[in-house]
């Protein structure tokens, strides 16, 4: 398969639509080496302008790369709203840099539902980098640090409190922070507060509209990098996560945290329990406390005591997999329904799995 810019810009215009034949195409292709980017932060940080001038760094050394700036969605088109396509147009005439703006189309966490596979598409064209720009919608912006090798939370000057509002969301998956617009008075305050808050990965002053800092945030993007991770084959059900009943999250996350990870708290009341997500390389650990004494929880703990409570699957079309166990007989627990973040789930029953609760989560919702 050729890579040409015209044939990866329909190939993902067809990723976005899920169109089958794209999908199967896409799961025959060899991974490359691209190093995945992420750049999030509240809105009005500047993450465009400084993804725009990154683009430039990267292309002044040989690198080539593609953008994928997460738009959210026009009510009356579906499409993105933002349109970065329009904003970054110098790049346009560039071979080396490819550019989509992706619309959310309702799905939430700060990234389009056919990210990853456009990321893995961009990977097998053999892009050296993939920028991905989330919405900019605030804390609840984490899906990015699940993808991304690293990622880059733009702050800027001013932000005063704002600072302590963020610091429960996107502040936690940084693995560098731009201080952007940083010619800009309490720059350094900001830094400092980022100090006495305990965040001790890179901090890279910058002011992107004049290029400065930038060849530094590359460089400490280049030095952050995780591994390269398997970006899973589309089609296929893949692990989402593992679910862990504990008595309290405050009592058991403290030992996750020496491991590095960094916990999202949400609550979940249809399911009368809190959550603590933490991204885990392609998956994620979540720890599950009953916020109610006729929580499913609670009566978890109660027969069993603390311990693994579920395995969760991310499957294509969880209408079509439900069908098909029901078919077989499978022991359902519930119809398809929403969840923590919004996702369709339904949930089988030990007895039908082999001795564990499975959980079924739908991959892209419509």
């Amino acid at each position: 398969m050729t890579f040409d810019p015209r044939t990866l810009a329909r190939m993902t215009t067809a990723i976005e639509n899920r169109d089958p034949a794209a999908l199967a195409e896409l799961a025959l292709l060899q991974p490359g080496h691209a190093r995945i980017v992420g750049v999030t932060g509240p809105p009005g940080a500047g993450k465009s302008t400084l993804v725009d001038a990154m683009a430039r760094e990267l292309r002044a050394h040989g690198n080539t790369l593609a953008i994928l700036a997460i738009d959210p969605t026009s009510r009356r088109t579906g499409g993105a709203l933002l349109g970065d396509r329009i904003r970054m147009q110098q790049h346009h005439a560039d071979p080396g840099i490819f550019i989509r703006s992706m619309a959310t189309r309702g799905e939430s966490g700060g990234l389009a539902r056919a990210t990853a596979d456009v990321v893995r598409l961009m990977d097998a064209a053999g892009k050296d980098y993939v920028l991905i720009e989330t919405v900019g919608v605030g804390q609840d912006e984490i899906a990015i640090a699940g993808l991304a090798q690293a990622t880059i939370v733009v702050l800027v000057p001013g932000m005063g409190d704002d600072i302590q509002a963020i610091k429960a969301g996107i502040m936690e998956i940084a693995d560098i922070f731009a201080i952007n617009k940083s010619d800009h008075p309490g720059a350094d305050r900001v830094e400092r507060e980022l100090h006495a808050e305990g965040f001790d990965c890179p901090i890279v002053h910058t002011v992107a509209t004049e290029g400065k800092g930038v060849a530094e945030l590359v460089e400490a993007v280049a030095r952050a990098s995780r591994p390269a991770r398997a970006l899973g084959r589309p089609g296929l059900p893949h692990l989402d996560h593992l679910g862990i009943a504990v008595n309290s999250l405050d009592a058991a996350l403290p030992f996750y945290e020496s491991l590095g990870l960094t916990p999202h708290r949400e609550s979940v009341p249809t399911e009368k329990v809190n959550v603590a997500m933490m991204p885990a390389g392609d998956s994620r650990i979540e720890l599950l406390e009953p916020s109610a004494s006729d929580s499913p929880i609670s009566s978890f703990l109660a027969k069993r005591g603390p311990g693994l409570h579920h395995i969760a699957l991310r499957v294509p079309d969880l209408n079509a997999t439900v069908a098909a166990l029901k078919a077989s007989g499978a022991r359902l627990l519930n119809e398809p329904r929403a969840g923590a973040g919004g996702h369709i789930y339904v949930f089988v029953h030990p007895a039908s799995t082999g001795g564990v609760l499975l959980e079924l989560i739908q991959e892209h919702t419509t």
